[in-house]
């Protein structure tokens, strides 16, 4: 499976660019893609069921995609809401760069992908979308989503998209335990075996 380590830092193999074409926001777009990353080859079943049901992101302020690829959910963002900045980050440094590139040929200024520590820690975020790596293991995923869930700004919503077998309705659970009294964990939508879920920062 090309994509087996797709959450290391630096994948085994070399970086050879291939061209993806793919539908974004309505239009079909010529990318690049690589080996060594997630769903390398085609927008992931997950990612199409987060796209074509989450609500429209927030028109202004800052946006993240957590676990970004190649980068379909941070471009979608940044194609529908021009007048917010997008933050994409991936721990594969592989995926940093595509991101980065498929924003230029697009001509997109408006997204930065970074690997996570290079993101200024007192940016609070008005919307996240997310298909989180679930296969990373348990221990890993929840410090991820502790990590940036926390820095919603007040009124702000992440829509997380997570795969029923792959454990949504405990997700669920541990977010609500997890997180503070500010913090709200509903269910959305369910669509084809997966379901969205909407972590919401109260707003005072």
């Amino acid at each position: 499976m090309e994509s087996a380590h797709y959450f290391s830092a630096q994948p085994a193999g070399p970086f050879t660019r291939k061209p993806l074409t793919v539908e974004l926001a309505g239009e079909t777009r010529q990318l690049q893609t690589s080996t060594g990353i997630f769903s390398p080859d085609a927008i992931d079943k997950g990612t199409a069921v987060l796209l074509a049901d989450a609500p429209a992101p927030s028109p202004r302020g800052n946006l993240l995609d957590i676990g970004c690829g190649w980068g379909p959910i941070a471009l979608t963002m940044a194609l529908r809401a021009p007048h917010a900045h997008v933050y994409a980050v991936d721990v594969n440094e592989r995926c940093v760069t595509l991101t980065n590139e498929n924003a230029g040929l697009l001509g997109l200024d408006n997204l930065t992908a970074s690997l996570p520590d290079a993101v200024d820690p007192e940016l609070r975020f008005d919307t996240i979308w997310s298909n989180p790596p679930i296969r990373v293991g348990k221990d890993e995923l929840h410090s991820l989503l502790l990590q940036w869930l926390p820095r919603l700004a007040p009124g702000g919503s992440a829509w997380l998209v997570v795969q029923k077998n792959l454990g949504s309705d405990s997700l669920q659970r541990w977010l609500a335990a997890e997180l503070d009294s500010t913090f709200t964990v509903t269910r959305e939508s369910t669509s084809k075996s997966f379901r969205i879920l909407r972590v919401r920062k109260a707003s005072r």
